[in-house]
């Protein structure tokens, strides 16, 4: 699950037309636009490249007015937004959108029939480079404000410049232990799943296990109760559960068990989970782990937005900071993490970045 590359001195670039091959298939209709079964392309093919895009081929300038941080669907949407704003924008990304990883999602709105996550985020990059947005593959590992530009460097000592930024650096889930491979394979099979926002649905009636015996964990599997009546709570080192949470536990008709997991090994149609003690294992269709998410906050540290005792950032709108051309979007932000929210997110990041560029330039009216 990796985007196509196309390597450009003197780095590697991200480019739309590699892509398309990819995922494009089926005939061209009258319009010139693509066939894509049921969600057929609705692109517009009439009017010329160089009439939709004029500016296009310009030369960027060594400061872009604003830099993208994420390629998820916070960071795209916002490219896109800025792009059709006509701003020069650089997207910077590492390749590890949690976005990539889905292997098919029903809750994106506008794909009845589900889309994967690299076919989602391959939609939605073409779409931003169509209109002009750049992509460099770079990990950012430091920030800093330097006479109202924003300065950021790659851990392989490329610098970037520009005017605004927004931050879309998503979050890292915490993972049950299992090896890289197995991990992945788990959850292309769909017997290891992370958001039930997202996909409880599809397991509608299954008998569900869920890993984490604290608040978090109550409260995930109560928010599954709704979709299966066989459903049990375990912890993965301890339980933390206080007699109140495990009253509305047992009122839910949740099992718990308070013995320690001590590993997993996932079947392609289910998952084993081994306790602590021997005997034999507990036999799921599909396990939810409940173990809490890092926010990706390091580089808005460093720039000065403040964070609570957790390490997530004070910010509860992608608004902007208090850091003048600062934004932030998606599941950075104190919010639901979705991917219609994190676009939503996005939309408005590059919105107020681009009016904070037009107040800059006095292109916008002033108070009297």
């Amino acid at each position: 699950m990796r985007w196509a590359w196309r390597r450009a001195a003197p780095a590697w670039r991200w480019t739309a037309r590699p892509m398309r091959a990819a995922w494009n298939s089926g005939a061209r209709t009258p319009t010139g636009g693509v066939e894509r079964g049921p969600q057929a392309s609705i692109r517009p093919a009439h009017r010329p490249w160089t009439m939709r895009h004029p500016f296009k081929e310009r030369r960027m300038q060594d400061t872009h007015e604003c830099i993208v941080v994420g390629a998820g669907p916070a960071g795209l949407t916002a490219a896109l937004y800025l792009a059709r704003f006509r701003r020069d924008v650089m997207v910077l990304h590492d390749g590890q959108s949690r976005a990539l990883r889905i292997p098919r999602t029903h809750n994106a709105p506008g794909f009845p029939d589900g889309v994967s996550g690299t076919d989602l985020i391959q939609r939605m990059q073409e779409h931003a480079a169509e209109y002009g947005a750049q992509f460099e593959e770079a990990e950012i590992v430091r920030a800093s404000r330097e006479g109202g530009t924003f300065v950021l460097a790659s851990r392989d000592g490329r610098v970037f410049r520009a005017r605004t930024l927004i931050l879309a650096t998503g979050l890292f889930l915490n993972q049950v232990d299992l090896d890289d491979a197995t991990h992945e394979q788990a959850i292309r099979d769909g017997v290891l799943r992370y958001c039930p926002v997202c996909d409880a649905y599809e397991h509608t009636g299954r008998r569900i296990g869920v890993i984490g015996c604290n608040v978090n964990g109550a409260a995930e599997a109560l928010f599954l109760r709704q979709y299966s009546h066989e459903l049990v709570l375990m912890p993965r080192d301890y339980a933390e559960l206080t007699e109140e949470q495990h009253a509305q536990l047992d009122h839910a008709g949740i099992e718990v068990i308070e013995t320690p997991v001590e590993r997993f090994v996932p079947h392609e149609d289910h998952i084993c989970v081994y306790l602590e003690g021997g005997g034999e294992p507990l036999r799921f269709d599909v396990v939810y782990p409940a173990l809490g998410c890092r926010q990706r906050t390091e580089l808005a540290v460093q720039l000065g937005v403040p964070v609570d005792e957790l390490g997530s950032t004070d910010v509860r709108s992608p608004f902007g900071t208090e850091v003048p051309g600062l934004y932030c979007a998606g599941d950075i932000v104190d919010g639901l993490d979705q991917i219609s929210v994190a676009m939503g997110h996005g939309a408005i990041a590059a919105t107020k970045a681009h009016n904070w560029l037009r107040a800059q330039d006095a292109h916008t009216l002033q108070d009297s």
